[in-house]
């Protein structure tokens, strides 16, 4: 599937709403192959519905996953300087230099898993605007964004997974989600990286104070982006929409990342239908967007790190469901017959 990457906002904002959508022809093969496995029916459960999903949208009865992609994202955010955060700003660029010296965890996952690594880092030395003041994003800065998510896949790859570094994101996640889909800030914000009670309350007034100043723009969720979101989380933005036009499946990471998601899930119907959910993290607004998204997490371990780092450990989980269905015999071929079967 060739696609090229949106020239401008409006090419964007088009891209968004005019989705291709999976291979019926090989879905339906999947799904009569799966019905001949050796296997009563039913009997790997949600691993038989990961594996059809994935055949149709890669536009084979019978894949393989061989090439799967973790990309992180990076952005330092305005807002930061509002102490929403346990840690300070630096970190961003630290654990940049982190990621690129593969020390960590979602280095090690991606490797575990067989999946390249790529790092880009978003203008660190210029955050955002503090959007409790003014837009967080200029429309350029916004479509520059985009493009580098975009830019960023690998038209090759079978699989992406999307993560993000940037101190103060579950803030602007918690608002980029209050803007999409309503409520304040208490209903969305979390501790993130460890804030106790005081910084909690915090991050809720901060959201709050965003909500109000953005208020008449909120209804347009690319506007919504980029008034309360940040380069990091619009660059997986564009990534989540680059690989449904190049038709590869995604796994979503945590709650950041599912903000990001939360735009193309708001522009059309059907906008996160070549995506599942890797795991529903610790922060509670992660759930209350999966839910919104009608999407079951295939793991849920406690995790809130970030990076990509649930999903890409769901990586394994995907490709257990495709080596099955690939992998295993059917009755006629096994000689086995359906009657005989466990």
């Amino acid at each position: 599937m060739a696609a090229h990457c949106p020239a401008d906002l409006p090419a964007f904002r088009a891209a968004m709403t005019d989705l291709p959508g999976p291979d019926a022809t090989a879905r339906d093969g999947a799904s009569a192959r799966n019905a001949q496995l050796t296997k009563p029916p039913a009997a790997l459960g949600r691993l038989e519905d990961l594996a059809q999903w994935y055949a149709g949208w890669r536009g084979d009865a019978r894949p393989m996953i061989d090439r799967p992609q973790v990309i992180v994202f990076a952005g330092n955010h305005g807002v930061a300087a509002r102490g929403v955060s346990a840690f300070p700003a630096e970190v961003t660029v630290q654990m940049v230099a982190n990621f690129r010296a593969g020390g960590a965890a979602i280095n090690q996952l991606a490797d575990c898993f067989g999946a390249t690594i790529d790092i880009h880092a978003l203008s660190l030395d210029t955050p955002t605007a503090d959007f409790t003041t003014a837009p967080a994003m200029t429309e350029a800065e916004l479509l520059e964004a985009l493009q580098t998510g975009w830019s960023a896949l690998d038209p090759q790859a079978d699989l992406l997974v999307v993560g993000e570094m940037g101190i103060a994101n579950t803030t602007v996640a918690a608002a980029l989600a209050a803007g999409l889909y309503g409520g304040t800030g208490a209903d969305w914000v979390g501790r993130g990286t460890g804030v106790d009670d005081a910084g909690l309350a915090l991050k809720a007034q901060v959201v709050d104070e965003a909500l109000a100043l953005h208020r008449d723009a909120l209804s347009d969720p690319v506007e919504c982006l980029r008034r309360l979101g940040g380069r990091e989380l619009a660059a997986m933005t564009g990534a989540i929409l680059a690989a449904r036009h190049f038709g590869v499946p995604v796994l979503l990471d945590g709650f950041p990342c599912c903000a990001a998601a939360a735009v193309l899930h708001r522009m059309a119907p059907g906008g996160l239908d070549h995506c599942a959910a890797g795991h529903r993290s610790a922060e509670a607004a992660h759930g209350r967007l999966l839910d919104q998204f009608a999407m079951e997490p295939l793991l849920s371990l406690g995790l809130r790190l970030g990076e990509g780092s649930g999903a890409a450990l769901a990586i394994g989980v995907l490709k257990g469901a495709v080596a099955c269905h690939s992998g295993m015999a059917t009755f006629a071929e096994a000689g086995v017959s359906d009657g005989d079967a466990p």
